[in-house]
Protein backbone atom coordinates (compact mmCIF):
# COMPACT_ATOMS: atom_id res chain seq x y z
CA UNK A 1 0.00 0.00 0.00
CA UNK A 2 1.57 3.33 -1.02
CA UNK A 3 2.26 5.96 1.60
CA UNK A 4 3.60 9.51 1.82
CA UNK A 5 5.86 10.81 4.60
CA UNK A 6 4.74 14.12 6.07
CA UNK A 7 6.60 14.16 9.40
CA UNK A 8 10.06 12.87 10.33
CA UNK A 9 12.05 13.73 13.41
CA UNK A 10 14.49 12.16 15.87
CA UNK A 11 15.35 12.80 19.50
CA UNK A 12 18.13 11.63 21.79
CA UNK A 13 17.04 9.17 24.50
CA UNK A 14 18.84 6.68 26.77
CA UNK A 15 19.18 2.96 26.22
CA UNK A 16 19.29 0.35 28.98
CA UNK A 17 23.01 0.96 29.62
CA UNK A 18 22.57 4.74 30.19
CA UNK A 19 24.00 5.47 26.75
CA UNK A 20 22.29 7.73 24.24
CA UNK A 21 20.38 6.39 21.28
CA UNK A 22 17.71 7.65 18.87
CA UNK A 23 13.95 7.83 19.14
CA UNK A 24 12.43 8.38 15.69
CA UNK A 25 8.88 9.51 14.88
CA UNK A 26 7.30 9.29 11.43
CA UNK A 27 3.95 10.69 10.32
CA UNK A 28 2.19 9.72 7.11
CA UNK A 29 -0.43 11.48 5.02
CA UNK A 30 -3.78 10.56 6.52
CA UNK A 31 -2.56 10.86 10.11
CA UNK A 32 -0.88 7.50 10.84
CA UNK A 33 2.15 7.81 13.15
CA UNK A 34 4.97 5.42 14.01
CA UNK A 35 7.69 5.54 16.63
CA UNK A 36 10.93 3.57 17.01
CA UNK A 37 13.63 3.27 19.65
CA UNK A 38 17.00 2.24 18.20
CA UNK A 39 19.00 -0.50 19.99
CA UNK A 40 22.79 -0.64 20.23
CA UNK A 41 25.23 -3.48 20.79
CA UNK A 42 28.31 -3.97 22.96
CA UNK A 43 29.85 -6.89 21.10
CA UNK A 44 30.14 -5.45 17.58
CA UNK A 45 31.19 -7.53 14.61
CA UNK A 46 33.54 -5.95 12.09
CA UNK A 47 30.97 -6.51 9.35
CA UNK A 48 28.15 -4.58 11.00
CA UNK A 49 26.73 -1.43 9.47
CA UNK A 50 28.34 1.53 11.22
CA UNK A 51 26.61 3.12 14.19
CA UNK A 52 27.32 6.85 14.21
CA UNK A 53 28.53 8.36 17.51
CA UNK A 54 29.66 11.92 18.18
CA UNK A 55 32.97 11.07 19.93
CA UNK A 56 32.68 14.34 21.85
CA UNK A 57 34.25 13.65 25.27
CA UNK A 58 32.28 16.50 26.86
CA UNK A 59 28.93 14.73 26.20
CA UNK A 60 27.98 11.25 27.41
CA UNK A 61 31.63 10.14 27.49
CA UNK A 62 31.80 10.51 23.72
CA UNK A 63 28.76 8.29 23.10
CA UNK A 64 26.29 10.99 22.06
CA UNK A 65 24.24 10.60 18.89
CA UNK A 66 23.47 14.23 18.08
CA UNK A 67 25.14 13.89 14.67
CA UNK A 68 22.94 10.94 13.72
CA UNK A 69 19.92 12.89 14.95
CA UNK A 70 20.90 15.88 12.83
CA UNK A 71 21.02 13.60 9.80
CA UNK A 72 17.46 12.36 10.46
CA UNK A 73 16.11 15.83 11.11
CA UNK A 74 18.07 17.36 8.24
CA UNK A 75 19.21 15.49 5.16
CA UNK A 76 17.02 12.41 5.55
CA UNK A 77 13.88 14.41 6.35
CA UNK A 78 14.54 16.75 3.43
CA UNK A 79 14.96 13.81 1.05
CA UNK A 80 11.88 11.86 2.19
CA UNK A 81 9.37 14.55 3.09
CA UNK A 82 6.41 14.59 0.74
CA UNK A 83 7.58 11.59 -1.26
CA UNK A 84 5.30 8.71 -2.16
CA UNK A 85 6.63 5.20 -1.56
CA UNK A 86 5.05 2.05 -2.90
CA UNK A 87 6.11 -0.18 0.00
CA UNK A 88 8.68 -0.74 2.74
CA UNK A 89 11.30 -2.01 0.30
CA UNK A 90 11.15 1.17 -1.78
CA UNK A 91 11.53 3.34 1.33
CA UNK A 92 14.48 1.31 2.58
CA UNK A 93 16.18 1.41 -0.80
CA UNK A 94 15.82 5.19 -0.80
CA UNK A 95 17.61 5.28 2.57
CA UNK A 96 20.42 3.06 1.29
CA UNK A 97 20.83 5.17 -1.85
CA UNK A 98 20.81 8.39 0.15
CA UNK A 99 23.60 7.19 2.43
CA UNK A 100 25.63 5.95 -0.54
CA UNK A 101 28.20 3.92 1.41
CA UNK A 102 28.44 0.12 1.68
CA UNK A 103 28.40 0.22 5.50
CA UNK A 104 26.00 3.15 6.08
CA UNK A 105 28.82 5.09 7.69
CA UNK A 106 27.93 8.49 6.21
CA UNK A 107 24.48 8.97 7.73
CA UNK A 108 24.79 6.22 10.33
CA UNK A 109 23.08 2.84 10.53
CA UNK A 110 21.45 3.93 13.78
CA UNK A 111 19.79 6.82 11.93
CA UNK A 112 18.66 4.68 9.00
CA UNK A 113 17.26 1.77 11.02
CA UNK A 114 15.35 4.19 13.24
CA UNK A 115 13.65 5.71 10.21
CA UNK A 116 13.03 2.30 8.65
CA UNK A 117 11.41 0.90 11.81
CA UNK A 118 9.29 3.99 12.45
CA UNK A 119 8.02 4.00 8.87
CA UNK A 120 7.06 0.32 9.17
CA UNK A 121 5.05 1.08 12.30
CA UNK A 122 3.32 4.04 10.68
CA UNK A 123 2.55 2.07 7.52
CA UNK A 124 1.07 -0.78 9.59
CA UNK A 125 -1.11 1.73 11.43
CA UNK A 126 -2.24 3.26 8.12
CA UNK A 127 -3.06 -0.22 6.85
CA UNK A 128 -5.02 -0.94 10.04
CA UNK A 129 -3.18 -4.18 10.76
CA UNK A 130 -0.77 -5.38 13.47
CA UNK A 131 2.89 -4.65 12.80
CA UNK A 132 3.75 -8.35 12.58
CA UNK A 133 1.19 -8.80 9.82
CA UNK A 134 2.57 -5.82 7.89
CA UNK A 135 6.08 -7.33 8.13
CA UNK A 136 5.05 -10.81 7.00
CA UNK A 137 6.45 -11.60 3.54
CA UNK A 138 4.24 -13.17 0.91
CA UNK A 139 4.09 -16.99 1.10
CA UNK A 140 5.39 -16.94 4.70
CA UNK A 141 3.20 -18.14 7.55
CA UNK A 142 3.62 -15.99 10.67
CA UNK A 143 4.26 -17.95 13.87
CA UNK A 144 5.12 -17.43 17.52
CA UNK A 145 8.82 -18.12 18.15
CA UNK A 146 10.43 -20.12 20.94
CA UNK A 147 11.85 -17.51 23.35
CA UNK A 148 15.45 -17.90 24.52
CA UNK A 149 15.76 -16.32 27.95
CA UNK A 150 19.19 -15.16 29.10
CA UNK A 151 19.66 -16.36 32.68
CA UNK A 152 23.43 -15.90 33.14
CA UNK A 153 25.55 -13.12 31.67
CA UNK A 154 29.32 -13.12 31.24
CA UNK A 155 31.99 -11.90 28.85
CA UNK A 156 31.62 -8.28 27.75
CA UNK A 157 28.12 -8.20 29.20
CA UNK A 158 29.04 -8.64 32.87
CA UNK A 159 31.70 -7.75 35.43
CA UNK A 160 32.45 -11.34 36.43
CA UNK A 161 35.13 -13.93 35.55
CA UNK A 162 32.92 -15.87 33.14
CA UNK A 163 34.43 -15.82 29.63
CA UNK A 164 31.34 -17.03 27.75
CA UNK A 165 28.92 -14.19 27.12
CA UNK A 166 25.54 -15.76 27.77
CA UNK A 167 23.63 -18.84 28.91
CA UNK A 168 20.01 -19.14 27.79
CA UNK A 169 17.06 -21.45 28.39
CA UNK A 170 14.59 -22.28 25.62
CA UNK A 171 11.21 -23.89 26.53
CA UNK A 172 10.66 -26.01 23.42
CA UNK A 173 8.28 -28.28 25.29
CA UNK A 174 5.82 -25.50 26.09
CA UNK A 175 2.43 -25.80 24.39
CA UNK A 176 2.08 -22.08 23.86
CA UNK A 177 3.69 -18.70 24.47
CA UNK A 178 2.06 -18.21 27.86
CA UNK A 179 3.56 -21.46 29.13
CA UNK A 180 6.93 -20.60 27.60
CA UNK A 181 7.12 -17.24 29.36
CA UNK A 182 6.01 -18.84 32.62
CA UNK A 183 8.77 -21.45 32.34
CA UNK A 184 11.39 -18.79 31.68
CA UNK A 185 10.28 -16.69 34.64
CA UNK A 186 10.07 -19.63 37.03
CA UNK A 187 13.49 -21.01 36.15
CA UNK A 188 15.05 -17.54 36.28
CA UNK A 189 13.55 -16.89 39.69
CA UNK A 190 14.66 -20.23 41.10
CA UNK A 191 18.19 -19.68 39.76
CA UNK A 192 18.33 -16.35 41.59
CA UNK A 193 17.39 -18.11 44.82
CA UNK A 194 20.10 -20.71 44.29
CA UNK A 195 22.75 -18.07 43.76
CA UNK A 196 21.67 -16.13 46.84
CA UNK A 197 21.05 -19.17 49.03
CA UNK A 198 23.05 -21.78 50.87
CA UNK A 199 25.78 -21.82 48.24
CA UNK A 200 26.64 -18.25 49.17
CA UNK A 201 26.09 -15.04 47.28
CA UNK A 202 27.77 -15.37 43.88
CA UNK A 203 27.00 -11.87 42.73
CA UNK A 204 23.27 -12.49 42.52
CA UNK A 205 22.66 -8.81 43.22
CA UNK A 206 24.48 -7.99 39.99
CA UNK A 207 22.83 -8.35 36.63
CA UNK A 208 24.57 -8.26 33.27
CA UNK A 209 23.65 -6.02 30.35
CA UNK A 210 20.96 -8.44 29.21
CA UNK A 211 19.40 -8.99 32.63
CA UNK A 212 21.00 -12.35 33.36
CA UNK A 213 22.62 -13.02 36.71
CA UNK A 214 26.35 -12.30 36.82
CA UNK A 215 27.72 -14.77 39.39
CA UNK A 216 31.36 -14.97 40.41
CA UNK A 217 31.76 -18.30 38.64
CA UNK A 218 34.15 -18.89 35.77
CA UNK A 219 33.67 -22.43 34.45
CA UNK A 220 30.99 -22.93 31.79
CA UNK A 221 30.43 -26.50 32.96
CA UNK A 222 29.80 -25.22 36.48
CA UNK A 223 27.08 -22.93 35.15
CA UNK A 224 25.58 -25.72 33.03
CA UNK A 225 25.36 -28.12 35.99
CA UNK A 226 23.58 -25.44 37.98
CA UNK A 227 21.15 -24.77 35.11
CA UNK A 228 20.26 -28.45 34.70
CA UNK A 229 19.64 -28.72 38.43
CA UNK A 230 17.53 -25.54 38.43
CA UNK A 231 15.43 -26.65 35.44
CA UNK A 232 14.69 -29.96 37.22
CA UNK A 233 13.81 -28.27 40.50
CA UNK A 234 11.50 -25.82 38.75
CA UNK A 235 9.49 -28.81 37.53
CA UNK A 236 10.70 -28.98 33.94
CA UNK A 237 12.63 -31.54 31.91
CA UNK A 238 16.01 -30.44 30.53
CA UNK A 239 16.29 -31.03 26.79
CA UNK A 240 14.56 -30.42 23.47
CA UNK A 241 11.34 -32.02 24.71
CA UNK A 242 11.29 -29.67 27.69
CA UNK A 243 13.65 -26.77 28.37
CA UNK A 244 16.87 -26.77 26.35
CA UNK A 245 20.02 -24.73 26.98
CA UNK A 246 21.68 -22.40 24.47
CA UNK A 247 25.08 -20.73 24.69
CA UNK A 248 26.28 -17.39 23.35
CA UNK A 249 30.06 -17.66 23.33
CA UNK A 250 30.88 -14.40 21.49
CA UNK A 251 34.18 -16.03 20.51
CA UNK A 252 35.69 -12.90 18.99
CA UNK A 253 35.96 -11.52 22.53
CA UNK A 254 37.88 -14.55 23.84
CA UNK A 255 40.28 -14.97 20.92
CA UNK A 256 43.85 -13.93 21.70
CA UNK A 257 46.32 -12.31 19.26
CA UNK A 258 48.04 -15.69 18.77
CA UNK A 259 44.80 -17.16 17.42
CA UNK A 260 43.98 -19.21 20.51
CA UNK A 261 40.86 -18.88 22.64
CA UNK A 262 40.95 -18.15 26.36
CA UNK A 263 38.30 -20.08 28.33
CA UNK A 264 38.42 -20.35 32.12
CA UNK A 265 42.16 -19.72 32.19
CA UNK A 266 42.99 -22.20 29.42
CA UNK A 267 44.37 -21.23 26.02
CA UNK A 268 42.70 -23.41 23.43
CA UNK A 269 43.25 -23.92 19.70
CA UNK A 270 40.22 -24.14 17.43
CA UNK A 271 40.49 -27.92 17.59
CA UNK A 272 40.68 -27.82 21.38
CA UNK A 273 37.63 -25.61 21.62
CA UNK A 274 35.68 -27.80 19.20
CA UNK A 275 36.53 -30.80 21.38
CA UNK A 276 35.27 -28.83 24.40
CA UNK A 277 31.97 -28.18 22.61
CA UNK A 278 31.73 -31.83 21.63
CA UNK A 279 32.04 -32.81 25.30
CA UNK A 280 29.67 -30.10 26.53
CA UNK A 281 26.92 -31.09 24.10
CA UNK A 282 27.38 -34.74 25.08
CA UNK A 283 27.18 -34.01 28.81
CA UNK A 284 24.49 -31.31 28.89
CA UNK A 285 21.23 -30.53 27.03
CA UNK A 286 22.90 -27.76 25.01
CA UNK A 287 21.17 -27.63 21.64
CA UNK A 288 22.55 -24.31 20.29
CA UNK A 289 25.86 -22.46 20.35
CA UNK A 290 26.06 -18.89 19.07
CA UNK A 291 29.37 -17.52 17.77
CA UNK A 292 31.29 -20.59 18.96
CA UNK A 293 34.36 -19.45 16.99
CA UNK A 294 35.70 -16.09 15.82
CA UNK A 295 34.23 -14.57 12.67
CA UNK A 296 37.50 -14.95 10.72
CA UNK A 297 38.16 -18.54 11.88
CA UNK A 298 36.44 -20.01 8.82
CA UNK A 299 38.51 -23.20 8.82
CA UNK A 300 37.43 -23.84 12.39
CA UNK A 301 33.82 -23.00 11.56
CA UNK A 302 33.83 -25.49 8.69
CA UNK A 303 35.28 -28.21 10.91
CA UNK A 304 32.80 -27.49 13.70
CA UNK A 305 29.90 -27.59 11.26
CA UNK A 306 31.03 -30.94 9.88
CA UNK A 307 31.37 -32.43 13.35
CA UNK A 308 28.39 -30.99 15.22
CA UNK A 309 26.13 -29.37 12.62
CA UNK A 310 23.96 -32.45 12.30
CA UNK A 311 22.78 -32.29 15.92
CA UNK A 312 23.62 -28.82 17.26
CA UNK A 313 22.39 -25.43 16.06
CA UNK A 314 25.54 -23.44 15.22
CA UNK A 315 24.51 -19.81 15.07
CA UNK A 316 26.48 -17.03 13.41
CA UNK A 317 26.18 -13.50 14.78
CA UNK A 318 29.43 -11.58 14.24
CA UNK A 319 30.05 -14.04 11.41
CA UNK A 320 27.03 -12.75 9.45
CA UNK A 321 26.01 -9.35 10.89
CA UNK A 322 22.51 -9.97 9.46
CA UNK A 323 23.97 -9.51 5.97
CA UNK A 324 22.19 -11.61 3.30
CA UNK A 325 25.33 -11.86 1.15
CA UNK A 326 27.47 -13.10 4.05
CA UNK A 327 24.87 -15.71 4.98
CA UNK A 328 24.71 -16.86 1.35
CA UNK A 329 28.50 -17.21 1.23
CA UNK A 330 28.48 -19.34 4.39
CA UNK A 331 25.77 -21.56 2.93
CA UNK A 332 27.99 -22.21 -0.11
CA UNK A 333 30.96 -22.99 2.15
CA UNK A 334 29.05 -25.25 4.52
CA UNK A 335 29.63 -22.98 7.52
CA UNK A 336 27.13 -22.78 10.42
CA UNK A 337 23.47 -23.71 10.13
CA UNK A 338 21.70 -20.69 11.62
CA UNK A 339 22.00 -16.91 11.83
CA UNK A 340 21.17 -14.23 14.36
CA UNK A 341 18.98 -11.47 12.93
CA UNK A 342 19.52 -7.98 14.36
CA UNK A 343 18.04 -5.26 12.16
CA UNK A 344 20.42 -2.54 13.34
CA UNK A 345 23.38 -4.65 12.17
CA UNK A 346 22.29 -4.27 8.56
CA UNK A 347 20.51 -0.92 8.72
CA UNK A 348 17.00 -1.45 7.29
CA UNK A 349 13.98 -3.62 7.96
CA UNK A 350 13.97 -4.89 4.38
CA UNK A 351 17.57 -6.13 4.56
CA UNK A 352 16.77 -7.95 7.82
CA UNK A 353 13.83 -9.68 6.14
CA UNK A 354 16.06 -10.59 3.20
CA UNK A 355 18.56 -12.16 5.58
CA UNK A 356 15.77 -14.29 7.06
CA UNK A 357 14.68 -15.26 3.55
CA UNK A 358 18.20 -16.45 2.69
CA UNK A 359 18.17 -18.59 5.84
CA UNK A 360 14.77 -20.04 5.01
CA UNK A 361 15.70 -20.97 1.45
CA UNK A 362 18.96 -22.59 2.60
CA UNK A 363 17.36 -24.53 5.46
CA UNK A 364 19.26 -22.46 8.02
CA UNK A 365 17.67 -21.43 11.30
CA UNK A 366 17.07 -17.73 11.99
CA UNK A 367 16.90 -16.15 15.43
CA UNK A 368 15.60 -12.58 15.73
CA UNK A 369 17.50 -10.94 18.58
CA UNK A 370 17.88 -7.89 20.77
CA UNK A 371 21.04 -5.93 21.60
CA UNK A 372 22.76 -5.34 24.93
CA UNK A 373 21.66 -1.69 24.78
CA UNK A 374 17.87 -1.76 24.42
CA UNK A 375 14.85 0.51 24.70
CA UNK A 376 11.24 -0.37 25.50
CA UNK A 377 10.62 -0.72 21.75
CA UNK A 378 9.09 -4.13 20.90
CA UNK A 379 9.65 -4.04 17.13
CA UNK A 380 11.75 -7.22 17.08
CA UNK A 381 8.95 -9.25 18.69
CA UNK A 382 6.66 -8.39 15.78
CA UNK A 383 9.49 -9.08 13.33
CA UNK A 384 9.97 -12.56 14.79
CA UNK A 385 6.26 -13.36 14.51
CA UNK A 386 5.74 -11.87 11.06
CA UNK A 387 8.82 -13.53 9.57
CA UNK A 388 7.88 -16.93 11.00
CA UNK A 389 11.52 -17.44 11.98
CA UNK A 390 10.63 -19.60 14.99
CA UNK A 391 13.46 -18.46 17.30
CA UNK A 392 13.75 -15.31 19.41
CA UNK A 393 15.85 -13.85 22.18
CA UNK A 394 15.47 -10.61 24.11
CA UNK A 395 17.50 -11.24 27.26
CA UNK A 396 16.26 -12.19 30.70
CA UNK A 397 12.61 -12.37 31.78
CA UNK A 398 13.45 -9.31 33.90
CA UNK A 399 14.08 -5.56 33.38
CA UNK A 400 11.55 -3.46 31.54
CA UNK A 401 13.31 -3.25 28.19
CA UNK A 402 13.56 -7.08 28.04
CA UNK A 403 10.17 -7.95 29.51
CA UNK A 404 8.45 -5.58 27.07
CA UNK A 405 9.42 -7.87 24.17
CA UNK A 406 8.19 -11.05 25.89
CA UNK A 407 4.99 -9.32 26.97
CA UNK A 408 4.45 -8.27 23.37
CA UNK A 409 4.72 -11.89 22.25
CA UNK A 410 2.24 -12.91 24.93
CA UNK A 411 -0.09 -10.10 23.86
CA UNK A 412 0.04 -11.28 20.23
CA UNK A 413 -0.50 -14.90 21.27
CA UNK A 414 -3.54 -14.09 23.40
CA UNK A 415 -5.23 -12.14 20.62
CA UNK A 416 -4.32 -14.34 17.68
CA UNK A 417 -4.95 -17.95 18.63
CA UNK A 418 -4.53 -18.98 14.99
CA UNK A 419 -0.75 -18.50 15.25
CA UNK A 420 1.26 -21.66 15.89
CA UNK A 421 4.03 -21.78 18.52
CA UNK A 422 7.27 -23.50 17.68
CA UNK A 423 10.77 -23.39 16.25
CA UNK A 424 9.86 -23.67 12.58
CA UNK A 425 12.54 -25.21 10.35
Amino acid sequence: MPFRITVLRADEILDSRARPTLSVTVGLAGGAVGHAGVPSGTSLGRREAVELRDHDPTRFLGQGVSLAISHVNGEIADALHGRDFTDQASLDQALIDLDGTPDMSRLGANALIGVSMAVARAAAARWGRPLWEYLAPESVTPALPVPHFTVVDGGLHAANPLDLQGFMIAPFGARNMTQAVRAGAEIYGRLGRHLAGAEGSHGVARLGDEGGFAPDLSGPEEILRLLVRTIHEAGYQPGRDGVAIALDVAADAIRRPDGRYLVNGEKLTSEDLIARYRQITADFPVYSIEDPLAEDDRTGWAQLTRELGGRVRLVGDDLFATNPALIGRAVDEGIANAAVIKPNQVGTVTEALRAIAVCRHAGYGAMVAHRSGETEDTFIADLAVGSGCGLFKAGAPARGERVAKYNRLTHIACRHSELDYGPGQ
